[in-house]
Formats: C-alpha cells, sequence, structure tokens
C-alpha cells in the first residue's frame, strides 16, 4: 500500500511518482523458504561481485536457535556480511513469536553477541525506531561486537479509509516516508554521540534521494538505504542519488567520507541556544499576536 500525502489513497508503481509518497504496509518477510532465499542470496551476489558490490542478507529476528542456525548457514554458504533485524515494527501485531521488536538495551546486547560469537563474518543489527533511547540500543549492539548499527526501523501506523471506514489494509502496518528524514537524522546523530566516531553507522528510513544521502551523512552516517524510493520509483534512484551526492560534494569542495558527522558533531543542546523571545510571532495568525 503506498499512500499519497495529498489523498491518502493506493497508488500504483511510477518512475514519475512524487517523493512525497509514502508506503504503510503490512509485511516485509521474503515469500520464499529459507533453502530457497539462501540460493537466491547466492544467485544475486555472484551478480553483486561482478559489479563491485556487497550484498546484505537480511535475518529477521523470531525464534534465536533458528536465527543462529541461519546465520551460520548464510557464512558457511560464502556471503560477506549478514543484517540481523531485531527492530522490525511488527511484533505487536503479528503472531505470537513469528517477529521481534527489541526495545530493551539488555536483550539486544544478549541477541547480538549469541551472533557475533559464533560468526566471523560482520554482523549489522538493524535497531527499531520505536523506541525511546536508540542510542542506547546502539551502544548496546556495538559493544556486544555489532559491526554497525542500522538506525532505524519503521514506526507502527494505522490509517482508516473514509469510504469504508475500515483500516487500509484492514489493520496496522509498517509506516515510513520522507517525513522520519528528521528523526532518522537525530537518532543517528545521538548515537554518534553515545558510542563515539569510529563505529560506522547506516542511515534509513525517510532517504528519498541524493540530497538526503547528504543529510544522514552529515548526522553520522556511513552508508544510507532508500529502499522505499527503489520500490516505488525504480533503480534509477540508485544512479540519480549517487550523481546528485558527487554533485553536491564537487560543490562544497569535499568528499562523501568527510561529510559523515559535520552537523551532528556542530549539534547544541537546548541549553546551547540564543534565547528568541518574539519568534514565535512569526508562526501565528496576526489577530492572535
Amino acid at each position: 500500500m503506498l499512500p499519497s500525502i495529498s489523498h491518502w489513497s493506493p497508488v500504483s508503481w511510477d518512475s514519475q511518482a512524487d517523493p512525497a509518497t509514502m508506503i504503510l504496509s503490512r509485511s516485509g518477510l521474503h515469500p520464499l523458504g529459507f533453502e530457497d532465499w539462501l540460493e537466491q542470496c547466492l544467485t544475486h551476489d555472484r551478480i553483486a561481485r561482478a559489479h563491485e558490490c556487497l550484498l546484505i542478507p537480511s535475518l529477521v529476528l523470531a525464534d534465536l536457535d533458528h536465527a543462529i542456525e541461519m546465520a551460520l548457514a548464510v557464512q558457511q554458504a560464502g556471503l560477506r556480511v549478514l543484517e540481523f533485524n531485531i527492530g522490525t515494527p511488527y511484533a505487536r501485531e503479528a503472531a505470537n513469536g513469528a517477529v521481534a521488536t527489541e526495545t530493551a538495551a539488555e536483550r539486544v546486547a544478549m541477541l547480538t553477541r549469541a551472533l557475533t560469537d559464533r560468526l566471523e563474518i560482520p554482523v549489522w543489527v538493524k535497531l527499531t525506531g520505536q523506541s525511546n533511547d536508540v542510542p542506547q540500543l546502539a551502544r548496546a549492539a556495538t559493544e556486544a561486537g555489532a559491526q554497525s548499527a542500522i538506525i532505524a526501523g519503521r514506526l507502527l501506523g494505522m490509517l482508516p479509509d473514509l469510504n469504508t471506514q475500515k483500516p487500509m489494509l484492514g489493520t496496522s502496518g509498517g509506516f515510513g516516508g520522507f517525513w522520519n528524514l528528521p528523526l532518522t537524522c537525530h537518532w543517528l546523530a545521538l548515537c554518534r554521540a553515545v558510542i563515539g566516531p569510529e563505529v560506522p553507522l547506516i542511515g534509513l528510513n525517510g532517504i528519498t534521494g541524493g540530497h538526503d544521502v547528504a543529510r544522514a551523512m552529515l548526522a553520522g552516517a556511513s552508508a544510507t538505504g532508500l529502499a522505499s524510493a527503489v520500490m516505488l520509483r525504480g533503480f534509477n534512484v540508485i544512479v540519480e542519488s549517487i550523481e546528485t551526492l558527487d554533485t553536491y560534494c564537487h560543490a562544497k569542495g569535499t568528499t562523501a567520507a568527510q561529510l559523515i558527522g559535520r552537523a551532528a558533531d556542530a549539534r547544541k543542546t537546548f541549553a546551547d541556544m540564543p534565547e528568541l523571545d518574539a519568534h514565535w510571532q512569526h508562526f501565528v495568525p496576526p489577530q492572535s499576536r
């Protein structure tokens, strides 16, 4: 389901779609069984290697013992990195034990260590945005051996349909879009402050193109994801985003690597900011002043 911000109605794939279109979906689980999925990953990995790219298989946590078993199979198959997704938005809505939304730092540390103690390939841990303390989750994951923390999964939402007067999709779903970029950048900056600039962060949720990639990198991301934009507008979004980022860096006389964390490191607390006693008057109707 791809609700448009203007009309909140379903839209179809369109390479010219408005980047403001948002995704509300019920599940992101792969339809194949594990063995077939792994074989597909190997096929895609061969294509990725031929183009000097990195394929990143992703396991969603349900049962920890099965997760470890599958992770070891991923490593044995020769894949080079593993995303461990413990931050899906769906746990409260899915069948009991189907997926996990981990919001406690102690659990994140335990789950991460369970994989990193058994694997030799790098583990990237995808965390939820449905927490009031994402930086502590990132600290727990990286201190338990994760090479990177992925900040952060979509939020759970529900939208009523005015025609049927029932929920769109019939239930709640994971919700993401351009609007989430400030939240993503906020968490990236705070995670960087907590775990330090040496630990690479991966930013996602709200990134629609090259300028948003730059914004996420300025907030502390070493890499970004823009899956929703590609799903909606096609693979050319990747080419366009790289070209836009390159143009931006050239105009600023810098490299992409040099962007990482600049805005995060310049971020001030409210206590450091100047007082603007009358500034509010610019944002209310004149008769209300």
